[in-house]
């Protein structure tokens, strides 16, 4: 396995994360224990979770699983580097729509923390992310929050999720001025086919020290072979008309690689400077291991200029819209 350090962190951390969101909805408790112990078995030892994960209402079903399984011990979760995310409604039963069961405001960042802390059965998280910005919390009671985390040794370090450039400066000049560390990654959605962050949010991770965690490094599986699938008679479980003819131009040129799509794709973020890890989320064992090629891929430089071609970039701001 290879690791870097996590955005201008000392913290290292492997250059795939192990995603987690199917534990509990598609993958079963047992074959979740399996996959951990596999990942951990290949030097997988960033793991992304979140509260709402397992997407039973208020009940963190996905962290539970996790729970368990650190419970088991054998040094399982010391050699996890482990990230969950506050920010989704956590309410349930009698308290479903109370106010405070979501969102930043430091009462909810306490009790989601702590929460999340039960579930996991862990003394401590390695980093907390805000699942999305909050518009209506003032960073200053934000930061007091994770501060006041930091200081009773619940949290290590802080990353976002699903922020905009301008939210990343905003996040981090707040915390220059508290000399409080900030934020150390931004978790987005970013692809082949999915480059809005290449505008202002990379420029701003680059800028500001942020490790970038893309997911959906797959297109929710455009980029894993679709249409090699839908000639087996397999179902695409998407729309893939609108994206045929790129498509055929994307796994032709794997073809002539002779690499699995899903492999380049992987392989073309890692290429990214700022990209510290795209998350992978295994159903299976299969997938799991099928993931590890994109590690020994190395594109040259013609075959990412024919993969900006198929799949059009954007320059950076101002100069994509201004001079």
């Amino acid at each position: 396995m290879q690791y870097t350090q996590l955005g201008r962190a000392g913290l290292k951390v492997s250059r795939l994360c192990l995603g987690t969101m199917n534990f509990g909805p598609q993958t079963s408790e047992e074959d979740s224990f399996k996959i951990m112990d596999h990942a951990l078995d290949l030097g997988i030892n960033f793991w992304d979770t979140a509260d709402v994960y397992g997407w039973k209402e208020g009940e963190g079903y996905t962290e539970h699983i996790m729970g368990r399984y650190f419970a088991q011990g054998g040094g399982r979760r010391e050699k996890v580097v482990l990230a969950t995310k506050v920010f989704g409604g956590m309410g349930k039963g009698e308290t479903k729509d109370w106010p405070n069961t979501n969102h930043l405001s430091a009462l909810h960042i306490r009790r989601a923390c702590d929460d999340s802390l039960k579930r996991l059965q862990t003394d401590h998280l390695d980093l907390y992310q805000m699942h999305h910005v909050d518009r209506e919390t003032p960073w200053e009671e934000i930061y007091q929050a994770f501060e006041t985390l930091v200081q009773q040794g619940k949290v290590v370090y802080f990353g976002s999720s699903n922020f905009a450039g301008w939210h990343i400066a905003q996040a981090s000049e707040a915390a220059l001025k508290r000399n409080f560390l900030g934020l150390i990654s931004e978790q987005t959605h970013y692809n082949l086919n999915v480059r809005m962050p290449e505008l202002e949010l990379i420029p701003a991770c680059k800028h500001y020290g942020l490790g970038l965690i893309p997911w959906s490094p797959l297109a929710g599986g455009l980029l894993g072979g679709v249409l090699q699938k839908v000639s087996e008679g397999r179902r695409a479980g998407m729309d893939i008309e609108p994206h045929r003819e790129k498509l055929e131009k994307w796994e032709g040129l794997c073809r002539e690689l002779g690499e699995k799509p899903a492999d380049v794709a992987l392989a073309w973020l890692l290429n990214n400077p700022v990209v510290t890890a795209p998350i992978i989320g295994p159903r299976t064992m299969e997938q799991l291991d099928g993931s590890l090629r994109a590690l020994e891929i190395k594109l040259a430089d013609e075959t990412l200029k024919t993969l900006d071609e198929i799949f059009p970039g954007r320059r950076t701001a101002p100069e994509e819209y201004a001079w």
